[in-house]
């Protein structure tokens, strides 16, 4: 499917009477197999509906994390028969294998941390790499539970509270303000790292 095309359909399901099951679905198959992220269709059903904007990123959250597992067993026990000819289809194989070159299992930590905040890199990619390079599946689950959800549910509160203007600001900066997000997050891993060192050297 044309990215563009994916992005406007996904827009679409938003007003939907079964939205709310779109978005689980979408969120589940985001971590593993669809271009097109959550927030796309989660951003409207929120602006549409404040009152429900928790019960939506509980959903999403929840629906994101099961996906996450999905992906991260087909990397773990299905790579080649399966997770290949997707990233084929999808032109992301030298992305996932330049990931793969660069990281063993620490590094793939802090990935899940960044692309589960801000989709940098791309969350299927990184799901499927955790897999593949066997992260333990506690420390998986518990990441994709906070960072994805921590996604979400800022997003519910900034919407809900600040209404329309915030959601196009998020939409236009959606790319900044994951960079930010990671620029930090890397920040603090050098410094407890350096730490670290600095500890076991005395």
């Amino acid at each position: 499917m044309n990215l563009k095309r994916a992005y406007h359909w996904t827009l679409t399901l938003a007003g939907r009477p079964l939205a709310s099951w779109w978005l689980g679905l979408i969120a589940f198959v985001e971590s593993s197999v669809f271009l097109v992220p959550a927030d796309v269709l989660f951003v409207p059903m929120v602006l549409a509906r404040p009152q429900r904007a928790y019960r939506l990123a509980l959903i999403a959250t929840l629906a994101s994390t099961a996906g996450g597992i999905a992906g991260y067993l087909l990397g773990a026990y299905a790579f080649e028969a399966l997770v290949l000819p997707i990233l084929d289809f999808y032109g992301k194989t030298a992305a996932f294998e330049t990931l793969r070159a660069c990281g063993g299992r620490e590094s793939v930590m802090v990935l899940l941390v960044t692309s589960g905040l801000s989709h940098l890199p791309p969350i299927k990619l990184v799901t499927i790499l955790a897999g593949v390079v066997q992260v333990g599946l506690p420390f998986f689950i518990a990441s994709c539970l906070i960072a994805r959800g921590g996604r979400f549910f800022a997003l519910a509160y900034a919407l809900k509270r600040w209404g329309e203007p915030i959601g196009v600001f998020i939409e236009r900066r959606f790319a900044l303000i994951g960079l930010g997000l990671i620029v930090l997050l890397a920040v603090l891993y050098l410094a407890v790292k350096l730490g670290g060192a600095s500890l076991l050297a005395c």
